[in-house]
Parts: C-alpha cells; structure tokens; sequence
C-alpha cells in the first residue's frame, strides 16, 4: 500500500510541477491529463493543490516502519 501511495504521489508531484511551468512558460506540457483534473479558470490553485496532495500522499510511503 506504501508503494502504492508513493507513486501515485509522484505522479501527482510531476503533474502539479509541470502544470505550473506550464502556466508560467506557456505551451510546456508534460502531464497532459492533469488538465481534466483541474476546473477551467483555476490553473495555477489547482496545479498548486495537486502538487501539495502530491506531497502528502508521498509522505507516509517514505516513512518506512
């Protein structure tokens, strides 16, 4: 299940970062399926809330105990 939840973090890490690069770049898309997670208009809180679940959910898979 630690496994599990660190990829998925991960995943949701890279998507968040390249989301905002995105916005901030213009036209860099590395994950282009998080667009459909986030609403039209939101951008940039929406990469930055994927990016922080990214974050939380890779926490407790790097905890090893």
């Amino acid at each position: 299940m630690k496994t599990l939840l660190g990829y998925f973090g991960f995943v949701l890490i890279l998507g968040g970062a390249s989301g905002l690069l995105s916005g901030w770049l213009g036209g860099f898309r590395l994950f282009g399926f998080v667009r459909f997670l986030v609403p039209h208009g939101h951008e940039t809180a929406g990469y930055a809330v994927l990016l922080a679940l990214g974050v939380l959910l890779s926490i407790p898979a790097a905890r090893r105990g």
